[in-house]
């Protein structure tokens, strides 16, 4: 394999300021190099092959109660409980489509992930429909993890005891900040009294794990209220954190607001290197508390605590993925479903799967996802590439590691770990675009 040109530029216009473009990266190649050919050239012949190895699930919940300036997903705030209904028939029809192919069919689900938009919208009895029409044809009872995003003003008691009894093992409550003015101006819909009886709630049903996720740099932010988010995230004492930099990509209100000059918007949105400090502060608050660096974004009280969702879909997972514009990845094909609610219907009640593009790496594509991707826990084994690629990734990643080495990114590049420093992992998805192969560096990411 060629070696990759050592190219460290970032996926913003800036390495400072927050411009709109795309900060975080999701997977490898870039999604702008995937094609709506490659849904008959690698996504059919893939799902009409076997697979083989841990299968994962998504479902796409697009509902919202209102939609985030920051959100770069796609989410209705419109549809009624008739709209929502008919969006989980589809989803459930797409399964049923799903499970008769090679690919899906007879395997086992490993874990499951609810993400959104707001999987907490739904009601207890469209929820419970929806859980009963999908496991009638895959069981998910001996799943390692299943996932359920909550916006805390959704949930109620009798909501949360349907979720726990449908098997959900990990709750992630999308907190975000806990000022109300704050989220105000972010456009979320929950406001702080609705986090803290939510959060109680769901402690006096014993989750196995409730997630908190925050935001560093939202509009208007300052050093007192990061500061007051972290020390009010340490009391709750939540079983794992997941933080975010503030990231502006072109679909976000707050974006389109910054390319057409509105002015909209007038509190800031703090730059990287503020919204680095303020993650790395956290970080070691957090540490201090008893927390342990699980990867670039996420702490954990309990060192044994896992996120298969992550942890299988960074390492190469299959992954089905339902509902509206929702990401899978399925015998190493990624695929994206359409994105209009109007052709993913239509798709359906033609019979057809979704897809509207897809793309198959190639081997060598492979070893840099997987490698970039495993990296953002911050450290990696590069036995475990020679095993699966036959390649030595030190060699073969020798002069962007050597570029991470000199400006003091990189803590350890051995036979039995490459390690990033804490600086690194701060600023990994800036980092990772070193290792991308000299077409895609200039390419728009999404």
């Amino acid at each position: 394999m060629p070696e990759t040109a050592p190219r460290p530029l970032p996926l913003v216009t800036q390495d400072d300021q927050t411009e709109v473009g795309s900060y975080f990266v999701a997977t490898y190649p870039p999604f702008s190099v995937w094609g709506k050919a490659g849904v008959e050239t690698d996504a059919k012949p893939a799902l009409n092959a076997p697979s083989a190895g841990p299968l994962g699930l998504y479902l796409h919940i697009p509902f919202c109660r209102k939609r985030c300036h920051f959100c770069y997903f796609r989410v209705y705030t419109d549809k009624n409980s008739q709209d929502v209904a008919d969006y989980l028939d589809l989803v459930g029809r797409e399964w049923d489509l799903y499970t008769q192919l090679p690919a899906i069919d007879g395997r086992p689900l490993n874990f499951v992930y609810f993400g959104g938009g707001t999987p907490s919208f739904l009601s207890t009895s469209q929820l419970e429909r929806l859980v009963t029409r999908l496991t009638a044809k895959t069981r998910w009872d001996q799943a390692e993890e299943i996932t359920f995003e909550c916006e805390p003003g959704t949930l109620t008691a009798a909501k949360l005891a349907v979720i726990h009894r449908l098997g959900v093992t990990r709750l992630s409550l999308g907190i975000e900040n806990f000022d109300d003015q704050i989220l105000e101006l972010n456009g979320r819909a929950h406001r702080s009294p609705e986090v803290f009886r939510a959060y109680e709630q769901a402690r006096a049903l014993d989750f196995a794990q409730i997630n908190i996720d925050l935001i560093a740099g939202m509009l208007g932010e300052t050093e007192d209220n990061w500061q007051n988010c972290v020390q009010r995230t340490i009391a709750l004492a939540p079983d794992s954190v997941t933080i975010y930099q503030m990231e502006l990509p072109y679909n976000t209100t707050i974006s389109g607001d910054l390319l057409k000059g509105a002015g909209r918007f007038t509190e800031p949105v703090a730059n990287w290197s503020t919204k680095r400090r303020w993650v790395g502060e956290a970080f070691a608050a957090l540490e201090a508390a008893g927390y342990h660096a699980r990867s670039a974004y996420t702490l954990v009280k309990n060192p044994v605590i896992r996120f298969i969702y992550t942890d299988r879909v960074w390492s190469g997972g299959d992954l089905a993925a339902l509902g509206v514009a929702s990401f899978g990845r399925v015998g190493g094909v990624h695929m994206q479903n359409l994105d209009t609610w109007e052709t993913y219907a239509g798709a359906i009640e033609r019979g057809e799967l979704p897809l509207a593009r897809a793309y198959r790496p190639t081997t060598e594509e492979r070893l840099i996802r997987d490698f970039i991707l495993q990296l953002k826990r911050g450290s990696l084994v590069p036995e475990t590439f020679r095993e699966t690629y036959g390649v030595d990734v030190l060699e073969r990643f020798r002069v962007p590691l050597e570029t991470l080495t000199a400006d003091g990114f990189l803590a350890e590049a051995s036979r039995d770990r490459i390690a990033l420093t804490r600086a690194g992992l701060l600023r990994v998805d800036v980092l990772l675009r070193r290792f991308f192969l000299p077409e895609h560096v200039d390419v728009r990411y999404t």
